[in-house]
Parts: C-alpha cells; sequence; structure tokens
C-alpha cells in the first residue's frame, strides 16, 4: 500500500497494491496498523456503507455536524466517481477550499477523508458501486449539506448543470456562506 497526503492536512490517497492473474485481482482494502504506520492517524471504523448509481447522479455535498462528525475512507468497486471533499475545519489553512479525484474500480484508489470534511462525489459510469468505512455512526438529526453547485466553493464537476441528477434533498440544501459565514 503507497499512502500520500493531499494538499489538506490529514486527508490522505491510499493506493493499494493489487495483485492480478487469469483468475482476477485480490488487494488488502484495509489494514488498520498499517493505516495508521503510514498516516500516523489511529481510527476505528464502526459502519461501512454501499451505494450503487447510475451515470450522472450526483451526491453530496454531506457531512455530520458536533459529536457525529465522520471520518471516512471511500473507494470505487465498480464503475467511476469523481469525487470531493471539502474543509469545513474553520481553524485550518485550506478551509473552504476542496479537493477531487477520480477514483473507479479499475485501479482501486482510495481516498481517507478526516473529520470535519464535506463530502460529495459524481457518477461517471452506469452501475458504479461506491463503498465507503465511517469512524462514526450516522445521525439523522447531525446530517448536513451544502449545495453542490456553491458559488463560493465553485467546483469544477465536470458535467453540465442539466445532466445532473439529484435527489430532491440535495437540490436544497443551503449555500457554504449561510452555514459558515
Amino acid at each position: 500500500m503507497k499512502v500520500e497526503e493531499t494538499q489538506f492536512e490529514g486527508c490522505f490517497i491510499i493506493s493499494p497494491k493489487i495483485f492480478r492473474d487469469e483468475r482476477g485481482y485480490f488487494f488488502e482494502s484495509f489494514n488498520k496498523a498499517r493505516f495508521q504506520k503510514l498516516t500516523g492517524i489511529n481510527v476505528e471504523f464502526v459502519q461501512d456503507n454501499q451505494s450503487k448509481s447510475s451515470k450522472g447522479v450526483l451526491r453530496g455535498l454531506h457531512f455530520q455536524a458536533g459529536p457525529y462528525e465522520q471520518a471516512k475512507i471511500v473507494t470505487v468497486i465498480n464503475g467511476s466517481v469523481l469525487d470531493v471533499c471539502v474543509d469545513l475545519r474553520p481553524n485550518s489553512k485550506s478551509f473552504g477550499k476542496h479537493f477531487s479525484m477520480i477514483l473507479d474500480g479499475i485501479d482501486k484508489k482510495q481516498l481517507f477523508i478526516p473529520r470535519g470534511f464535506a463530502h460529495g462525489f459524481l457518477v461517471l459510469e452506469d452501475e458504479t458501486v461506491f463503498s465507503y468505512k465511517c469512524d462514526n455512526y450516522y445521525n439523522q438529526d447531525s446530517e448536513r449539506g451544502i449545495i453542490y453547485n456553491d458559488k463560493t466553493l465553485n467546483i469544477d464537476w465536470l458535467n453540465k448543470t442539466e445532466d445532473l441528477i439529484l435527489s430532491d434533498k440535495d437540490s436544497k440544501l443551503p449555500t457554504f456562506e449561510s452555514l459558515f459565514v
């Protein structure tokens, strides 16, 4: 496993070593001891989630507030996504900035997103299966979000707005400015 920190403190790209042969592939998707040694982060995951989506679906930008904040490791099992995280940590040098990358089911890269970030993704292929490990349980009362097309964040989603498929809830999320300024 190779781990590299992004420009956001505590946010890491994880590239697993994949063993491929005529039968398929094998890789270790998570090893707590190795992760801790390479990142210095001791995290205990308590919940795994998975979604399947069609091309054009945008999920996010979501986060949990207060004591229910979540650190996550996100990965794509099949298909591909544009994965986006936004730093919401007020004392961070990168507060209000975002990081994005393509995650796919071929190279199996993962993204570790620390607590204090909003997260979302745009599905780039049909039949995309997205998976994430969380270090805290979901709490409906702590669920928050930021509208995907927020002008302050100015995220390039690589897609025309009219082509996106959003849930009713995600289409009505507040702006970054209304939450943090």
